[in-house]
């Protein structure tokens, strides 16, 4: 039995590699077998979707202490505290705040919607992380659009079966850098996994 946790790690991503179907390009291999790792789901090794140079790009970005901001509060929990403060990266979560419940429920709409406008004030260059809620990623692709915001990179991973599918297709013709789990798939863990192993390049 293994019992050291750096051991049971390494072990579990050599594990994943050897099990591997499918040729995966060496720059996104890490976030790939992060996934996986996260998730023991062999199919993120299909269905994650890399735009040209995402990786590289966002290694640049985290390099320079971006912001980084996520839709849930369980995502920003998963993303590891010490890489980050080591990177001198802020991670945000707006969706609790109370101004952004307020707008929300004045507006009729929902707190994603509204805690990506403030995002946007607060941190419209920085990394946008999105697990769960898809009305996040189309806020964003209408602020990418109308020039308000111009992410360093869109990780589009919401879970679920309404607005789901189409939204991570619509971040994905924006021309923003972005990692996206095509399909119904994804979650907050996803989400956290991704920037982990992007930050993990860096920090190990």
């Amino acid at each position: 039995m293994i019992t050291d946790p750096r051991e049971i790690e390494k072990r579990s991503l050599e594990i994943i590699e050897s099990k591997l179907t499918v040729d995966i390009p060496q720059e996104n291999l890490a976030v790939v077998k992060r996934v996986i790792h996260t998730t023991a789901d062999f199919d993120y090794a299909v269905n994650l979707a890399f735009s040209e140079g995402a990786v590289e790009k966002a290694l640049e970005a985290l390099r320079s202490g971006c912001d980084i901001v996520t839709d849930t509060q369980m995502a920003k929990s998963g993303i590891n505290k010490a890489a980050a403060e080591k990177l001198g990266c802020a991670v945000h979560c707006f969706m609790s705040d109370l101004d952004v419940a307020a707008e929300a429920k004045e507006r009729g709409c929902t707190r994603a919607k509204v805690s990506m406008e403030k995002a946007a004030r607060v941190a419209g260059s920085g990394i946008f992380a999105i697990g769960n809620a898809p009305t996040a990623l189309i806020m964003l692709r209408e602020m990418i659009e109308e020039g308000r915001i111009s992410p360093k990179l869109v990780v589009g991973v919401p879970v679920g079966f309404v607005n789901v599918v189409e939204s991570k297709e619509e971040i994905m013709r924006t021309g923003v850098p972005y990692i996206v789990a095509r399909g119904r798939k994804g979650g907050s863990t996803v989400a956290a996994a991704i920037i982990n192993a992007l930050m993990y390049q860096i920090t190990r």
